[in-house]
């Protein structure tokens, strides 16, 4: 009981950040969101920045899991690449959130030293993903080369969510994310455009559901 009473705060707590940041976060807000007193969550978070760094700490976790779990689909590296937007695109598709790091990096200053360093990891993880994925679709070659290219599409698809985000427009991510294909930033264009149709293709072929470490529903 215990530890589900935890996951549920860190669930609501989540949600919460997605929407409003780490200064959205109020302890008396979360207890009316789960049910639960005040009390109970300082017994498992006994500060705002306990919580805060738990919330974020936990999200890069599960993002990296739903990264691994992308990857080990994907029969070709530039399928993952191409796949990636998706991660931060399913935030947008659920109540217009934003990716929780992002939010929380814009307010970086008022961040505690420990929720600091959880949302420092969240962006390293991406990018040590990002990395690897380029340097074994050949997009990249050498590791600062891939390092420097996982940066960018980091930025540009974070940025991309901010933008639509501000505009409640998913459409607008999307055109953004199309232009970056377009453009090669994730890989050659026509490698691209072959594997959109290859996408379409396995849509149309069930399979099996993808296994996640927790019942929570990762997206950035």
């Amino acid at each position: 009981m215990a530890t589900n009473s935890r996951e549920t705060i860190l669930t609501a707590a989540r949600q919460t950040a997605q929407l409003r940041g780490y200064n959205g976060l109020n302890f008396r807000d979360l207890a009316q969101d789960v049910g639960i007193k005040s009390a109970s969550i300082h017994y498992y978070f006994p500060s705002k920045a306990d919580l805060g760094a738990a919330v974020a700490r936990r999200y890069w976790e599960d993002t990296a899991a739903t990264l691994e779990a992308m990857a080990a689909e994907a029969a070709d590296p530039l399928r993952s690449l191409h796949d990636y937007p998706e991660l931060f695109r399913s935030s947008l598709a659920n109540e217009n959130r934003l990716c929780m790091c992002s939010f929380m990096a814009a307010e970086y200053d008022d961040l505690p030293d420990a929720v600091k360093k959880e949302v420092q990891a969240f962006a390293d993880v991406n990018i040590a993903w990002l990395s690897k994925v380029l340097a074994a679709a050949g997009v990249a070659a050498g590791s600062e080369a891939s390092e420097a290219r996982a940066r960018a599409i980091f930025a540009a698809v974070a940025g991309a969510q901010l933008v639509a985000r501000s505009r409640c427009d998913i459409a607008l991510y999307d055109a953004m994310i199309e232009s970056y294909r377009m453009a090669g930033l994730f890989g050659p264009p026509a490698d691209m455009t072959a594997l959109r149709s290859a996408k379409k293709r396995a849509e149309a072929t069930p399979r099996a559901p993808r296994k996640l470490t927790r019942d929570t529903k990762v997206s950035a």
